[in-house]
């Protein structure tokens, strides 16, 4: 029963994680204003199943894994901001009254539910940062205690992985509801500030894999 404990506190860490709304989260909600809240969710367990992932490597101290992130540390950096440079010019010229138009009709397929939610996950599970974030955490929490069980944590990884879902869900939730308060040309500006957002941050992301910059980004 004690064990249950570990689950709560995995949880605390899957919500410190996920709150703070950077790059991933300017992602769900545009998908959520322009797709939906089913799209939205979906994508949003995309970035949290990558944080179950690298909580998973924090956790158990995976060194093979860990040792191939830090080897390509830089390349996997850049490639993250590369595809958030891609995704934001997209978002930017993307017409919202087809995307609309494709949500209304049902037409938001099953392909595109799995391409949300595999760009999410690939574009955080580029970020090699998190892994050094979930054992930071980890330690300064003392998620683990002094014995910690295999069971433990295990049910911490897990409530890892619930805490982001819980996050993504309330998230989008929240945003569809006001989402029909918008008409289509505020949609239109939303689409062009957050694709300049996410472009922005990918070149910044880009700019802080280089040593003259981390300085001033990171």
């Amino acid at each position: 029963m004690y064990d249950i404990i570990y689950l709560f506190k995995g949880m605390l860490v899957g919500l410190m994680v996920s709150v703070p709304l950077g790059p991933m989260g300017v992602l769900i909600i545009q998908k959520t204003l322009h797709k939906g809240a089913l799209a939205g969710f979906i994508a949003g367990m995309g970035a949290a199943s990558a944080d179950f992932f690298y909580a998973l490597v924090a956790a158990f101290g995976l060194g093979f894994v860990i040792n191939t992130v830090q080897a390509h540390e830089l390349l996997l950096q850049i490639i993250g901001g590369i595809f958030l440079i891609v995704i934001g010019l997209k978002i930017y010229f993307d017409n919202p009254i087809r995307q609309i138009r494709q949500r209304r009709s049902g037409r938001v397929s099953k392909k595109g539910l799995i391409g949300d939610y595999l760009s999410l996950f690939f574009l955080t599970v580029s970020n090699p940062i998190t892994v050094v974030v979930f054992m930071a955490v980890f330690a300064g929490m003392s998620v683990f205690g002094d014995s910690s069980s295999l069971l433990g944590e295990l049910l911490v990884v897990i409530g890892v992985l619930l805490g982001g879902a819980v996050w993504w869900y309330v998230l989008s939730t929240l945003v569809n509801i006001f989402r029909k308060k918008f008409r289509l040309r505020v949609l239109a500006t939303i689409n062009r500030v957050s694709g300049m957002i996410i472009a922005i941050l990918g070149a910044l992301v880009i700019l802080a894999a280089f040593a003259p910059f981390k300085k001033f980004l990171v």
